[in-house]
């Protein structure tokens, strides 16, 4: 029977590789006939050529994105009818249908439906593929009468296999595998504010992943245009999980963390806690708000302005009067500054003209051209910009922060010992913690070029043209575009992206990196509890609908900014207007592990929901003592120990501030170019990180050098501890000369 079954799967799943590569061949031979068709009629015959050849582009690009793992599933229903699940649709050139998109409503029976809630479904096969080849079958037998004395109810060799492999320093996806809680989540409805809660090990990145995809494919009408924003915690965090998106069809999600999130900035973690914490909270909405108004100066007195040999008089009332109706526009601050200088140089010129009069008595000559002396004259620019200078926020906050006389201006709500710590010198990298105050400025003094109103109405406009155009040619085209998109319809809106030029053609995930007021359809933020009363503020701003998926772990807090409690973090922006989900199941770490985390934590006070690790571990938590100035020593020793348990997977040291830089440097004279940083690779299987930089990530083995300095230093928390703790799949190690925090060792 087994090997009758594998016969059959192999030769189904031999034809649906058929059809994929009849796809790409049909896309390659309409995309090479667009080709030859050469630059030939008028400028729109031109562009529809063009927008066609991309689209083909396009589709081939998707095609090509599916071919690791087409189909990993199989559903045999009551009815004796079968359906094959896999990455993509799939269907016959006469629309019988071949195999189901993962996404789609009927493949939830895939994923959610148990011997005790059958939905329908006898039986559910998992197909394991080594590249085109079906190498082993497993079955979840769901209906009883099927059951014989050999047959179990459910294997979970798939869901073990995929757990148990090495890690590679890149975040496979999980979509063959993903379990009923996991599903009923990516799965939720869009709209209003969804929280994931889930310890270590439980998927949440994974979810988080899946969901993205799934929302693209269940709302692609909304989210084309308006585009997905995916936010992590570090650029190594961004990195490992690049790969996941487009190995399940999609690339419409901006992916970006919290640090570049300001377009134009690539910012720095905030290297002092206490400046973290401080420019994370509320009272930074006023600080920031009291320096562009700051910017807003009345002159103490009278001033003498000097215009082509005539002597004006610039006023404090005058001044006052035309800031007030600047004001009152409710303009942003560089767009209100034109109409006060308006104002300003209307009131200006009046004076010069009528000194020009009186000095030309009976002269009737034409003056119009005074009002462009009294702009260019360089007496009355500089008044002007001294009373009311353009802005952009990079300036606004930089002075803010080097220039103590404006601090203090300011500043008055914030203590001595407070501004003290904001202040820095000019030239200072930007940090995590100033992109929201960059984007508080930002909001509050609007486009510093007056133009840029005007350039998006033209954008606008030609806009309404192209797809003017693209309804019109679409009338021109054949059946055969069916098959383009994942629809199999291609609309006036789709045909007219694809008919601009590259840079203009690009999707809206790609227009909205470069364009900070971009409003999202929906943003997905992983390990949230880590952001700031003002990284929240930042992120809702850009998605005013507040359709949001926050994932994370309140116990593994560790930024002196982040949250205590999802209530907290999320009731200022989102009211009550959130639901909580819980994930369970730690499928990551081994439970003799994720025991010893819990305890430390439980014993650290640190209240963790410690989900249930679905497997035991081969090795329990091994815990080294050493002498004074041992620990590097230590870890030069026992590494190769830990490279054999590696098994040709990725080994992590863990280690805070200089204990880090020593060990790197240590391991680098040992195993040279092996040693690296972030996430690690198949070049760089062993990698020296910090807990921060840990977050989201997972390794083979992990060693974590002195544990309690991970509590005692100033970032310190509980949660970095547990954090490194419950980065390994396989086995864990702590090297210390000081004391083992409690509760790690079993009694202890």
């Amino acid at each position: 029977m087994l090997d009758a079954d594998l016969s059959h799967e192999r030769e189904y799943v031999r034809g649906l590789y058929a059809r994929l590569d009849e796809l790409r061949e049909e896309k390659r031979g309409q995309l090479d006939a667009v080709r030859k068709a050469g630059a030939i009629g008028s400028m729109q015959n031109v562009s529809e050529r063009d927008a066609f050849a991309a689209m083909y582009e396009d589709r081939l690009a998707q095609l090509d994105a599916v071919e690791n793992r087409l189909v990993f599933g199989r559903l045999d229903f009551d009815g004796g009818e079968q359906q094959y699940i896999g990455r993509i649709g799939l269907s016959t050139d006469d629309l019988r249908r071949l195999m189901v998109d993962w996404r789609a409503p009927e493949a939830s029976h895939f994923y959610q439906a148990t011997a005790f809630d059958r939905q329908g479904v006898r039986r559910r096969r998992h197909l394991i593929l080594q590249g085109r080849e079906v190498k082993a079958i497993e079955d979840d037998v769901l209906d009883a009468e099927m059951l014989d004395g050999s047959t179990s109810h459910q294997g979970e060799g798939a869901l073990l296999a995929a757990l148990n492999s090495k890690r590679t320093g890149r975040m496979a996806d999980i979509v063959s595998t993903i379990q009923a809680e996991q599903d009923r989540i990516i799965r939720a409805p869009m709209p209003g504010a969804l929280v994931v809660q889930g310890g270590p090990g439980t998927g949440k990145t994974a979810v988080a992943l899946h969901r993205a995809a799934y929302l693209l494919y269940s709302h692609r009408e909304r989210l084309k245009s308006a585009g997905v924003l995916l936010v992590g915690p570090s650029s190594s965090f961004m990195k490992y999980i690049e790969r996941v998106l487009p190995s399940l069809g999609e690339t419409g999600v901006v992916m970006s963390s919290v640090g570049r999130l300001m377009p134009g900035i690539t910012a720095v973690p905030e290297a002092d806690a206490r400046v973290a914490a401080l420019k994370g909270s509320k009272r930074m909405v006023d600080l920031v708000a009291a320096a562009v108004a700051n910017r807003q100066r009345v002159p103490a007195g009278d001033r003498i302005l000097e215009v082509e040999g005539y002597k004006l008089l610039l006023t404090p009332r005058q001044v006052r009067r035309a800031r007030d109706k600047a004001r009152a526009t409710g303009k942003p601050y560089n767009e209100a500054r034109n109409t006060f200088v308006k104002i300003l140089l209307r009131e200006l010129t009046e004076q010069l003209q009528s000194k020009v009069e009186a000095s030309n008595a009976g002269n009737t000559a034409d003056r119009s051209y005074l009002a462009e002396d009294v702009r260019q004259s360089r007496d009355v620019r500089v008044a002007v910009n001294l009373c009311w200078m353009p802005m952009t926020p990079e300036q606004l906050v930089s002075e803010l922060f080097s220039r103590r006389s404006i601090l203090d201006a300011v500043g008055s709500a914030l203590t001595e010992e407070e501004r003290d710590l904001l202040r820095r010198p000019a030239d200072s990298p930007w940090t995590e913690a100033d992109v929201p105050l960059l984007d508080e400025a930002a909001e509050l003094l609007g486009e510093l070029d007056a133009t840029t109103g005007h350039e998006a109405a033209r954008r606008e406009a030609e806009r309404r043209r192209d797809l003017e155009n693209a309804q019109q040619a679409l009338k021109n085209v054949d059946a055969a575009l069916r098959e383009v998109g994942l629809n199999g319809v291609i609309d006036a809106e789709d045909l007219a992206d694809y008919q601009q030029g590259p840079e203009a053609r690009m999707t809206a995930a790609e227009r909205a990196v470069g364009d900070r007021t971009w409003a999202y359809g929906h943003i997905i933020v992983d390990e949230a509890q880590e952001l700031s009363y003002m990284q929240w503020r930042l992120l809702v701003r850009r998605c005013p609908l507040k359709s949001f998926t926050i994932v994370g772990d309140i116990a593994q807090t560790s930024s002196a900014a982040g949250a205590s409690s999802w209530s907290r973090a999320l009731t200022p922006f989102f009211g009550d207007r959130w639901t909580l989900e819980e994930l369970t199941v730690n499928y990551r770490t081994p439970a003799q592990i994720a025991e010893a985390a819990a305890r430390m934590a439980a014993a650290a006070g640190l209240v963790v929901s410690a989900p249930k690790a679905v497997r035991e571990g081969r090795w329990e938590p091994i815990v080294d003592r050493v002498g004074p100035g041992g620990v590097v020593e230590r870890l030069l020793a026992v590494l190769p120990e830990e490279i054999e348990a590696a098994d040709g997977g990725l080994v992590a040291v863990i280690a805070e501030g200089s204990l880090a830089g020593t060990a790197r440097e240590a391991l680098r004279g040992a195993y040279g170019a092996r040693v690296g940083s972030g996430a690690g690779s198949f070049e760089q299987d062993i990698v020296v990180i910090d807990p921060r930089e840990a977050k989201g990530l997972e390794f083979d083995v992990v060693v974590v050098l002195e544990p309690a300095a991970l509590l005692d230093h100033e970032h310190g928390k509980v949660g970095d501890l547990y954090v490194a703790m419950t980065r390994p799949t396989q086995r864990l190690r702590l090297i210390a000369e000081g004391p083992i925090p409690a509760g790690i060792e079993q009694g202890r």
